[in-house]
């Protein structure tokens, strides 16, 4: 999507497809924005009000062309240290450079018109982190290819958290599972392995309730606390590869996203 022209009581867009333009919609309120000026003005104050999030405007062979505060804050360069003069190459990991990533990714956006992933970056100060990026092509009103934009963000406080909750499961004696709303195990940890006889990997994805003796009531546990939200003290026996048998007590909860949307059971 990309800003065309200003016409009348509002600013319109042109919103293209890989190889041409498709529609024409509403940018801005009427009542904000009335000239070209102000459209870029707006524009501005919101780039300069996005501090979590990096946005940098580049040309096709990646030189700088727009850094908002974001990005000034996340990387540490200033403006003026950038656009014009330096390629969002610098940006990347040497190991990266050498391996022509910067590259790969703007062909991959241009083919697929998006890229999306997460990879270690390179601050001004040298210190490298792990972002999640979104870079998509920016196009001339012909649908012609001119340029991207790089969106980014700082994950490595969100990478870190995962982390430490992953060793507070690993660190539980106990068999502790993911289940999703289909009954699919989706996460395990260690004790889980040991006490089925199963590795992580070939656990994932298969029914949480083949694992015990009694299949139905374990599918019925599963499915009271989706109900009710939990369950405690419900007896369960665990069967090991080799015929082993292990009783537990299941106690399990629902889990939410930040919207409060149930993902699943942790037990």
């Amino acid at each position: 999507m990309r800003a065309k022209s200003v016409a009348g009581p509002s600013a319109t867009v042109e919103v293209g497809s890989r190889h041409r333009s498709v529609a024409r919609s509403r940018l801005f309120d009427g009542s904000i924005v009335s000239t070209p000026q102000e459209a870029v003005e707006f524009i501005t104050n919101i780039l300069e009000s996005s501090t979590e999030y990096s946005v940098i405007a580049k040309d096709l062979s990646g030189k700088i062309l727009l850094w908002n505060e974001g990005a000034r804050r996340l990387y540490g360069y200033e403006p003026d240290e950038v656009v014009g003069k330096l390629n969002s190459a610098i940006l990347h990991t040497l190991e990266d450079r050498n391996n022509d990533v910067p590259q790969r990714i703007m062909d991959a956006a241009l083919e697929q018109g998006k890229f999306e992933g997460t990879l270690t970056r390179r601050r001004k100060s040298g210190e490298q982190f792990t972002a999640r990026l979104v870079i998509t092509p920016r196009r001339d009103t012909s649908g012609k290819p001119i340029g991207f934009l790089l969106i980014s963000k700082d994950i490595s406080d969100e990478i870190r958290l995962t982390q430490y909750a992953r060793s507070l499961i690993e660190a539980s004696v106990d068999p502790l599972v993911t289940i999703s709303p289909d009954g699919k195990i989706t996460d395990v940890n260690e004790a889980t392995v040991k006490v089925t006889g199963v590795q992580r990997g070939d656990l994932i994805g298969t029914d949480f309730s083949n694992y015990f003796t009694e299949p139905e009531k374990a599918r019925e546990g599963y499915r009271q606390v989706f109900a009710k939200g939990s369950v405690t003290d419900y007896s369960l026996t665990i069967r090991h590869g080799d015929g082993r048998l292990t009783d537990v007590l299941y106690n399990a909860s629902v889990y939410r996203d930040a919207h409060g949307n149930v993902l699943g059971v942790f037990a």
